[in-house]
């Protein structure tokens, strides 16, 4: 299991801890998404620096 898999099955983990209901989707939702994501920037998959500027020729 790499990191990314990891990253979103604890996501979605922790999102149902929350309470129950369409609320506890939501959150389970966006937990697991945050899970997906940080799974992605330690697998290397997803370089953040692109999204905040680092790197770019003025």
């Amino acid at each position: 299991m790499n990191a990314t898999q990891t990253g979103i099955l604890a996501g979605l983990i922790l999102g149902l801890a929350a309470t129950q209901g369409f609320t506890a989707f939501l959150v389970t939702l966006a937990v697991g998404i945050i899970g997906l994501v940080v799974g992605r920037i330690l697998d290397g998959e997803l370089d953040l620096s692109d999204l905040f500027g680092k790197g770019r020729d003025k």
